[in-house]
């Protein structure tokens, strides 16, 4: 990473991405006033988000619900943050096919796997251990918990939540807005906004078989 990096969210995120070692953060911006002046593995806060204006750091999103961090994105836009401020991290353990792509502001942390012709959006966030396979396709602000398996092809739509060792069958489609629970092994399409669970994984509240 390059110097003078700030990281947007006293999070638990922004705590995993500083002990996957990432360089250059000289501050974090949040807008819990109580955390101003404190500080986090041992980086200091600085302040609210809109200070992010009048600074010139590249900036990292590290807000852990697809859906607050399009919106803190959203409230950085009203006040003038270009999207060429995002920087982009990828642990050094992480391992990218050569021809995947990884869109600006998205965070992939230790043990990843992403292999060939894979593209994931702006503002993803992978956690630990993930593996995203031939093809797949991760829309903006999709957050993937730590160890999901993504077969080949899968399209995973905007704002979606795959929670912690899910597997997604080749070629699954898991609409915008769509919950997938711990574990969940998906073997057929999840509409867009729907919560499902399960082995086989169903929507909450459809009856079993």
């Amino acid at each position: 990473m390059t110097a003078g990096l700030l990281l947007v969210g006293a999070s638990g995120l922004a705590r995993e991405v500083i002990a996957a070692g990432i360089t250059g953060v000289v501050g974090i911006l949040d807008d819990n006033v109580e955390l101003h002046g404190t500080e986090v593995s041992g980086v200091p806060v600085l302040g609210g988000t809109a200070l992010a204006a009048s600074h010139d750091e590249e900036l990292l999103l590290c807000i852990g619900p697809s859906g607050s961090r399009r919106e803190v994105a959203r409230r950085l836009s009203r006040i003038g943050v270009e999207d060429g401020r995002y920087a982009t991290y990828v642990a050094r353990s992480a391992r990218i096919g050569r021809s995947s792509e990884i869109a600006t502001g998205s965070i992939l942390l230790d043990g990843v796997v992403v292999t060939a012709d894979a593209r994931v959006g702006r503002c993803v966030v992978v956690m630990p251990n993930c593996t995203i396979t031939h093809d797949d396709v991760l829309g903006d602000f999709v957050t993937l918990a730590a160890g999901v398996a993504l077969g080949g092809a899968v399209h995973v739509g905007k704002r979606a939540y795959v929670g912690m060792n899910a597997s997604v069958h080749p070629g699954v489609t898991i609409g915008r807005e769509a919950t997938i629970g711990m574990g969940a092994v998906v073997l057929r399409d999840v509409p867009d906004g729907e919560t499902w669970a399960g082995v086989p994984a169903r929507r909450l509240g459809e009856p079993n078989d």
